[in-house]
């Protein structure tokens, strides 16, 4: 009976502790559920209240964003002219000394010609002729024959070249004067943008002075963006152009498709396409569960730049983590927002295709997880989605 007694006894605290465990679990479940709900609450009102910001930006800021792109445009066309200008230049210079020298040339072979025409004078009513009959022997009269052809022969390839040089001479002139018409014309259409330039700063600057401190923060963000944007085009730009005569672009340019990139994301598509909102130069790789993936080279190459942009602060700003590699083609890719401190590749260092180089992430000027991808065609950037399988 005692054995019994004990039996029943050690039931009834197996279920007494059962019972006090599944209250605890329950009361676990619900404080879970009632956290979940709140937390799900918090997220639909950060939503909701992130749609109101955006529903509610003010007409001025957005005009104001569309003006800080068109001038971004504006200062990138003319430091393209001004780059023009520069090449103009130099082809000028280099015009200008061809024609000094086939000047000089012809000026040579001018005054020579003029001697031997002023030696034929002085030397009266002699004639080629008189050469002849006055040799001594049949020996000396085919010598004398023999030098009035040579004589002949090179006032003839006397007076070609100086033809030949005359013409030249006066194609280096016209190539100089159409150079000189081409460095005129570029700076009136700089002269142009510039004004343009001038214009819209000052439309700018008086919404500006509508907008609030936020509204003025979100602008300085942008400017930053569009000058670091500016920057890079340069850099690489300068780049392309130091190898531009290794490579022809032209069929890379008309025919994407023979870029052979692959996707610099597995499984996932574009959801924002080239000039998807102003100033967009690229394409952006989204979806659930981004965050984090692996972002690949999308062709051999060799590393431009591994770099982070940071302000002073050490925030994140416009492209934040970001990663060009150079595939010696006339091309270029860009990949930027990565995770912070992803990057798995420095600058100067080969890659391969399919490769590892940083991680998915949202640094700089962005507003969630995505993969901003960008094709560039002699440090310009172009439309990336023909370039892609």
């Amino acid at each position: 009976m005692k054995k019994i007694g004990l039996k029943i006894l050690g039931v009834l605290i197996i279920v007494i502790i059962m019972l006090q465990y599944n209250v605890v679990i329950a009361a676990t479940k619900s404080e879970l559920n009632a956290s979940s709900s709140e937390t799900d609450q918090k997220i639909q009102e950060a939503k909701e209240e992130l749609e109101n910001i955006n529903a509610e930006k003010s007409e001025t800021l957005q005009q104001v964003e569309e003006l800080i792109t068109q001038i971004s445009s504006y200062q990138s066309e003319i430091d393209e002219l001004n780059n023009k200008i520069s090449d103009i230049n130099s082809q000028i210079e280099e015009a200008q000394n061809k024609v000094d020298e086939k000047q000089d040339d012809y000026d040579n072979q001018q005054e020579l010609l003029e001697k031997r025409l002023v030696a034929t004078y002085e030397a009266g009513e002699t004639s080629y002729l008189d050469v002849l009959l006055s040799s001594d022997s049949l020996t000396d009269l085919i010598s004398n024959y023999y030098l009035i052809s040579e004589i002949n022969e090179s006032d003839m390839q006397l007076m070609e070249k100086i033809k030949k040089e005359q013409e030249e001479l006066e194609q280096a002139k016209q190539t100089l004067e159409t150079s000189k018409q081409d460095l005129d014309n570029t700076r009136a259409e700089k002269q142009q943008k510039t004004t343009e330039l001038q214009n819209a700063k000052a439309e700018k600057d008086s919404y500006v002075e509508q907008l609030n401190e936020d509204e003025k923060n979100t602008q300085a963000e942008l400017e930053q963006f569009e000058q670091d944007k500016r920057d890079i085009q340069a850099q690489l730009a300068a780049i392309a152009k130091k190898e531009s005569a290794s490579y022809n672009t032209s069929n890379i340019s008309n025919n994407p498709s023979s870029s052979g990139y692959i996707r610099p994301i597995v499984g996932y598509g574009i959801t924002c396409g080239w000039m998807g909102y102003s100033g967009h130069t690229g394409v952006d790789f989204t979806g659930s569960g981004i965050a984090g993936k692996p972002v690949l080279a999308a062709k051999t190459g060799t590393v431009v730049t591994s770099t982070a942009l940071k302000y002073s602060n050490g925030s994140y700003r416009s492209y934040g983590e970001y990663i060009v590699i150079n595939h010696h083609d006339g091309t270029m890719t860009l990949y930027a927002h990565g995770a912070p401190g992803s990057r798995l590749v420095s600058a100067g260092q080969t890659v391969s295709q399919g490769q590892q180089i940083m991680s998915v992430g949202t640094t700089g000027n962005s507003t969630g997880y995505h993969l901003h991808f960008e094709v560039r065609v002699n440090g310009t950037p172009v439309n990336p989605a023909p370039y892609l399988p």
